[in-house]
């Protein structure tokens, strides 16, 4: 039975609301928001619109309307929606559930720079960021402990030194452990740092010129020396930084598109200083054009999460409802937010950066997915297969000499790795090293789920370790009556260098050699070292945390919370397996019996 709209909207009210738009499962398929809601869902029904707006319509069963006091009401109330239903014809973003600061404690008297992630700043220290990413992270750690020699050790390593490592060797730190810089003068440096983070860079020169003059004045000529370098570093840094000004946050926004594709670069400033950027390619499920999909993305990327507003939101295009925007935007981080796509002078120079790594990123994105298209071909024809393959699953299997055994199953379709159907299979109840048993264990779960009718057939099964693999593959697909899977294994050549692998393509008596150049084979190196790493992330994963909580498990009165007190105090198990009993007993929450327990269960 077709929806009827002439009907639905002669009951809908005129006020600002948002609406769900449902199939006939009552799932929803799509969720919006309107200043007026009966003027907003007619025109759903009226006119002419592009192919994809006709198939939501088309799919429509009924439609679910929630009158709100405002517009920006409704426009919260969407984005909340939105996060909870994750409906196929919005646009959805991944919820960053933590971010990257550089951090600095306050609780030690040689405090490190450290990485940090965490979802909001608190009052253990200071945060600097948040940052775009883990890797823009790393980068100004690494600079900051390259010219000012700030210390990147853990809290436990630090208090156990007793003579300098090697990144005093190499001059990346002044060795606060063993007291070759007084506090003073690694305060000073740390605060140097620090403000060189904070985008004041050009005061911190100023300040190391003056110290370098008095110190060559006072004939101390290595001390003057020592600081020349430190200022021709923060010199070439600022080259680098153009676009650093010294004041202002703000977040960029650039969006890029092509037939089938588009980017949205998002830059991030605090201080006047570029942090670094993040590029996202969310479905247009509707086709919007790039003022209206920029809205919603805005909408979506600080509404829908709970992420650091910046005062102000720079972006490439015009947005629709900016006003509106920003005043959502403005309650919800309680101080004034501006949402503009006007600006000068070094405002301008972001913008203007940001659609250059839109447009790159783009570029990147489409020449990616046309070697993808040519490597999946190539391996049609090197299977003589009918049809191109669309999905492919790859399994591996990684443990440490039998320890905490741990399958990967890993899937590419025609846009490369599909990690939301990545998976991972605890082996249980196997020898130790029994990789044989331990795929088939893998395999069964897998395709008897899929017997079950749960999950996407897979065209091609990938199976990393060769003949013997293969023919575990060949039984489990047997016993459970798979059919319509190209099995293909893949052994490494006798030296395991790339390029020398043998393929066995159904049965082991059939083996293909590709050429080293060819596509077909560089997307099956692809998956299979995708699906290594997914099992060696796994294992390890599974590993460290039997390794690091058995131990102190066993120990009578050492709970969860005395456990994690124990590890964050002592930086990690090696931290709590070195420390005396005294050191034990300056955990809170650990007392001089307590901590007699545990050194004795730790060393006997």
């Amino acid at each position: 039975m077709s929806f009827d709209s002439r009907d639905f909207l002669g009951s809908v009210s005129q006020s600002p609301g948002v609406y769900r738009m449902l199939d006939e499962q009552g799932e929803t398929l799509y969720v919006g928001k309107a200043r007026r809601l009966r003027a907003r869902l007619a025109s759903y029904f009226r006119g002419a619109h592009n192919a994809k707006t006709q198939a939501l319509v088309g799919r429509i069963a009924d439609i679910q309307i929630t009158v709100t006091n405002s517009e920006t009401e409704a426009l919260i109330l969407e984005q909340t929606l939105i996060k909870e239903l994750r409906p196929p014809y919005n646009i959805l973003l991944r919820d960053d559930k933590s971010y990257p600061f550089i951090f600095v404690t306050d609780r030690h008297p040689f405090p490190a720079l450290e990485y940090k992630r965490a979802r909001v700043r608190r009052d253990d220290g200071r945060y600097l960021g948040p940052y775009p990413s883990s890797g823009a992270v790393r980068e100004s750690l690494s600079l900051m402990q390259k010219i000012f020699r700030i210390r990147n050790c853990e809290d436990s390593v630090f208090a156990h030194r007793t003579r300098p490592c090697l990144q005093y060797q190499i001059q990346r730190c002044s060795a606060p452990c063993v007291d070759f810089i007084s506090e003073a003068d690694y305060r000073r440096d740390l605060e140097h740092a620090v403000m060189c983070l904070e985008g004041k860079s050009e005061a911190v020169t100023r300040e190391l010129t003056e110290a370098m003059e008095a110190a060559s004045a006072n004939l101390d000529f290595e001390e003057a020396a020592r600081l020349r370098d430190q200022v021709q570093d923060l010199r070439q840094l600022q080259q680098r930084q153009f676009v650093d000004t010294g004041n202002g946050d703000a977040d960029v926004f650039a969006l890029a598109s092509r037939p089938g594709a588009l980017c949205i670069s998002v830059l991030t400033v605090r201080q006047g200083r570029l942090l670094g950027a993040r590029h996202h390619a969310p479905p247009n499920g509707l086709d919007l054009g790039p003022e209206a999909l920029l809205g919603d993305f805005l909408s979506q990327f600080y509404l829908g999460q709970a992420r650091e507003i910046p005062a102000e939101v720079i972006t490439s295009h015009p947005v629709p409802e900016d006003e509106l925007i920003a005043q959502a935007l403005s309650e919800r981080a309680g101080k004034r937010i501006r949402v503009t796509d006007q600006v000068r002078g070094h405002r301008a120079q972001w913008r203007e950066l940001a659609r250059t790594n839109a447009e790159q990123q783009l570029a990147s994105q489409l020449a990616s997915q046309n070697q993808l298209a040519k490597r999946f071909d190539a391996l049609r024809e090197a299977l003589d297969l009918e049809h191109t393959p669309q999905r492919l699953e790859c399994f591996d299997i990684s443990h440490s000499h039998g320890e905490a055994t741990v399958a990967s199953c890993v899937v590419f379709d025609e846009n490369g790795p599909r990690k939301s159907d990545y998976r991972r299979f605890n082996i249980e109840g196997v020898a130790a090293g029994d990789d044989y048993a331990a795929m088939r264990q893998a395999l069964t779960r897998r395709f008897r789920r899929l017997a079950d009718g749960q999950g996407e057939r897979p065209d091609i099964l990938i199976v990393d370790g060769g003949k013997g693999q293969l023919n575990m593959a060949r039984e489990v697909f047997a016993e459970l009556g798979v059919t319509g899977v190209a099995l293909l294994g893949v052994a490494k050549g006798t030296t395991r260098k790339a390029g020398l692998e043998t393929l066995f393509v159904e049965t082991v008596d059939r083996s293909l050699d590709l050429d080293g150049a060819s596509p077909a084979l560089h997307l099956i190196q692809h998956i299979r070292d995708e699906s290594h790493r997914f099992a060696i992330a796994g294992h390890r994963a599974r590993r460290d945390k039997t390794r690091r909580t058995s131990t102190l498990q066993d120990i009578p009165g050492v709970g969860p919370r005395r456990r994690r007190e124990l590890l964050r105090f002592f930086g990690g198990l090696h931290g709590v397996k070195q420390a005396n009993r005294e050191e034990l007993a300056r955990v809170p929450g650990i007392s001089a019996t307590l901590a007699e327990t545990i050194h004795r269960a730790l060393h006997g």
